[in-house]
């Protein structure tokens, strides 16, 4: 058995197929006509241009409009203007079509899989997605096609890209298994979609898998089986009944209030990365929006948005939430995140450096430019505005003198907005932990940075396989350090939630519950099996698990526990 990302639900048994990559090596060379070479590149531009918006249009069709718009990625990519200067003057001085494009998006890969935010590493792949075509093209090869493939076939490639996604058909891939990728990845968001079990980043699956083998995948537990016995195949195939009729049942919790088995009423709302996404939210029933990555509109411009640019995405958000709350988070970017045009500079360590709320208050001009955007969206919804990566209690208050900065000069505008509007901060670092108390008298809410808090308060990188057993959120320390952040901002009087990964996790919510946390916010498709699991537990049955479970010393321990009692 082998162990990887659980990244689309479901119990998937079939025939394996391996996926071999094309072969894209090529000798460097100079180019007899520079003019003809950039011809060369330009052509290969408009050919995957053309493709990619074909690829669009099949997928409107197979997995609906939403996901089908991840793949305008691809085309941002390909008609970036940016990159195209640079290769252009790449091949002026004298470097091939080929190696000109393989260096230019190199470069972009590597500044993007470099960054600390799971969502922009995983634009790393859409960047090679796009050198992958265009070499593709220029050496005359083809790309791997998923769309002739037999029934019942399990897809098991290095790296699944967003176009190879494209052209799958869903009626004959039982699953996918894939060496690389994460949950958040475009490919993982397209197989949700397809609603394809999904396992990613299984080391050396292609070469350990054959074409030909049967193949179970448990997308659910990130699980793969190679060859089954009997046992196993009766097992799964019990299993993947009992998941489609689960799935079934969850239709049952749409349009309810999310309560606790005993009447609690909780808010169960979502994570969106740009103002498409919370039509998905919407449509999975969600209850607003915890966490607005407001990011996207700087990494996706080619200079800083203008306020009335930034004020027409938060606006769409409150309109499509209506009176629901939307909290958005201010600028989280740094030195780990190099947008060109910010002129940021290298740092050894940029997880730790000049980023997020140090780099805005550093930048108060520019700053203002988002918080004012904020402010007058807050006219046509419930917009809150959240600080990331806040360490001590001045950037809080430097922060809301800012907003009241910016209030002022609306009002001297004549422009109307919430003047109660709320701000609060994520918990990501221990630092805040440990002043969650101090925090809380100076904010209107907290939302718990899970990815981030795990890392920082066991000082493993969830990218290094090497010290990934570390990063658990079952470790004691991190814990205790939830119990802390959830007890103060509820002694405070503040609402608390988790914008983290661990919000979703089944085993985990009932001593969230316990603790007393009242905003779980979790991806779109996660939003009916969590409504699920908080109404299973009463408030007393979650006390009780979780006074045991902080008795416990190890990872190990806890998760073996959460597991026994899960229902």
């Amino acid at each position: 058995m082998y162990e990887g990302v659980n990244a689309s639900d479901g119990i998937g048994i079939g025939v394996a197929r391996v996926a071999v990559e094309p072969d894209l090596s090529f000798t460097p060379h100079k180019p007899e006509d520079a003019g003809d070479e950039k011809q060369r590149y330009a052509a290969a531009v408009v050919k995957f241009i053309e493709q990619t918006n074909a690829q669009i249009e099949r997928m409107k069709v197979t997995v609906g409009e939403e996901a089908a718009a991840i793949m305008g990625a691809h085309i941002e990519f390909a008609e970036d203007d940016g990159i195209k200067d640079m290769v252009n003057a790449s091949i002026e001085s004298g470097m091939c079509a080929e190696q000109a494009v393989s260096e230019a998006y190199d470069m972009y890969y590597n500044m993007f899989a470099n960054m600390e935010d799971e969502l922009f590493r995983e634009r790393a792949a859409d960047v090679a997605d796009v050198k992958t075509g265009l070499l593709a093209d220029l050496l005359g090869k083809e790309v791997v096609d998923l769309s002739t493939l037999p029934e019942n076939s399990v897809v098991v490639v290095h790296e699944l890209t967003p176009s190879m996604t494209a052209d799958i058909d869903k009626d004959n891939v039982a699953a996918i298994v894939t060496e690389t990728g994460g949950r958040t990845s475009h490919s993982a968001i397209i197989a949700r979609a397809l609603e394809i079990p999904a396992v990613l980043s299984v080391a050396d699956v292609t070469k350990n898998i054959k074409s030909g083998d049967m193949v179970i995948v448990d997308g659910s537990r990130g699980r793969v089986i190679v060859n089954p016995d009997d046992n196993d195949l009766t097992h799964y195939r019990a299993k993947a009944k009992q998941y489609a009729e689960e799935k079934l049942a969850l239709e049952a919790y749409r349009g309810k209030e999310t309560v606790t088995g005993d009447g609690e009423k909780v808010l169960l709302v979502a994570n969106i990365g740009n103002p498409d996404d919370a039509n998905v939210a919407s449509e999975h029933d969600c209850e607003g929006v915890g966490l607005f990555r407001s990011e996207f509109l700087f990494m996706d411009a080619k200079e800083l948005p203008s306020e009335d640019e930034q004020f027409a995405a938060y606006q769409k958000v409150a309109l499509r939430m209506k009176d629901q709350p939307v909290i958005i988070r201010t600028l989280d970017v740094g030195g780990d995140k190099e947008i060109p045009y910010m002129n940021l500079q290298k740092e050894e360590n940029p997880f730790m450096g000049y980023r997020a709320v140090r780099y805005c208050l550093n930048n108060p001009d520019q700053y203002k430019v988002q918080l004012t955007a904020l402010l007058r969206a807050s006219a046509f919804g419930d917009i809150k505005i959240m600080i990331p990566l806040v360490t001590n209690i001045d950037e809080i208050r430097q922060v809301k003198a800012l907003v009241e900065e910016c209030k002022a000069e609306l009002d001297a505008r004549g422009v109307s907005y919430n003047k109660d509007i709320e701000v609060g901060t994520m918990i990501e670092t221990p630092a805040a932990s440990l002043i969650a108390d101090d925090l809380a008298a100076e904010c209107d809410f907290f939302s718990i940075g899970t990815n981030d808090l795990i890392g920082y308060t066991m000082c493993a990188d969830r990218g290094n396989d090497r010290v990934g057993y570390l990063y658990d959120v079952y470790q004691p320390a991190v814990l205790r350090s939830l119990k802390r952040i959830i007890e103060e901002g509820r002694k405070a009087g503040i609402m608390v939630g988790m914008c983290g990964e661990a919000a979703a996790d089944p085993l985990l919510i009932p001593v969230l519950l316990s603790f007393g946390l009242n905003e779980f916010s979790v991806s779109a498709p996660s939003i009916l099996r969590t409504r699920r699991i908080i109404s299973e537990w009463t408030k007393a049955d979650a006390d009780a698990l979780t006074e045991k479970v902080m008795k416990l010393k190890t990872a190990a321990e806890v998760k073996a526990m959460l597991q026994a009692a899960a229902r």
